[in-house]
């Protein structure tokens, strides 16, 4: 019995004296399966006086549009929150109900994270009004404390989807449904910029390859890379 006891006193020992300092160099010099996620966009080299170098990569524009409970959304407000945006219409006779059953079960799957947003941007805001959005929110069953429809003036939106989140919405007699918008369900950090692109469309796509992007990027947070990999960022263009 003595020997079991003392036996213990060392393991709890041991614990406390070398299993911080274990988990320390496991996270900041070990090797560990975390990986950073590109950057996408155009980036730009930044000199500073003392001659280092910083990049600067492609951030959201700022945009500001009305979600389903009238109330007015900014880029601002969703600064310091990692967000999941795509783009779509009501009347979508084709991709959107796939993408917008996809983002729903990802805001299934982490509703325990209260600094992760949706935001769903229509590209028939002249039919996808405040009161259309919010019934249809509560058709797909969307938790809108956390996921935002939104409608604005349409050259906005069109802008702000090409030149901001890189994707197409236009008008278009020829498609489905009168509009032609992206599949693309798109991944932004705390600091808006753009750090993956997955297709909504696709289930397992949206639960093993966007699910892995967001538990990774929140990962980032608490994970430094190690050494000159912390340099080391994959852009694609």
């Amino acid at each position: 019995m003595k020997q079991s006891s003392k036996f213990k006193s060392v393991l709890i020992l041991f614990i406390i004296l070398f299993l911080p300092g274990s988990v320390y160099l496991l996270l900041y010099t070990g090797e560990h399966h975390f990986k950073k996620l590109p950057y996408i966009g155009p980036k730009e080299a930044v000199q500073h006086a003392d001659g280092t170098y910083d990049t600067n990569y492609h951030k959201i524009p700022y945009f500001e549009f009305t979600n389903q409970d009238g109330e007015k959304v900014t880029s601002n407000d969703l600064d310091g929150k990692v967000y999941v945006a795509d783009f779509f219409f009501v009347t979508c006779p084709t991709i959107c109900p796939k993408m917008t059953t996809n983002m729903k079960y990802v805001q299934d799957q982490f509703s325990d994270r209260k600094d992760l947003r949706f935001i769903s941007i229509t590209v028939n805001p002249e039919h996808d009004t405040v009161e259309v959005l919010k019934e249809y929110a509560e058709r797909v069953h969307a938790n809108t404390e956390t996921w935002d429809f939104l409608t604005g003036p349409k050259e906005a939106i069109y802008d702000v989807a090409l030149n901001g989140f890189f994707v197409s919405a236009q008008k278009d007699e020829v498609a489905p449904g009168g509009f032609l918008h992206s599949q693309y369900l798109i991944l932004i950090d705390k600091k808006g910029h753009i750090r993956g692109i997955f297709d909504g469309t696709i289930h397992k796509v949206v639960k093993e390859e966007l699910g892995d992007a967001i538990d990774i990027l929140f990962k980032e947070e608490v994970v430094p890379m190690k050494g000159e990999k912390k340099n080391q960022i994959e852009q694609r263009k």
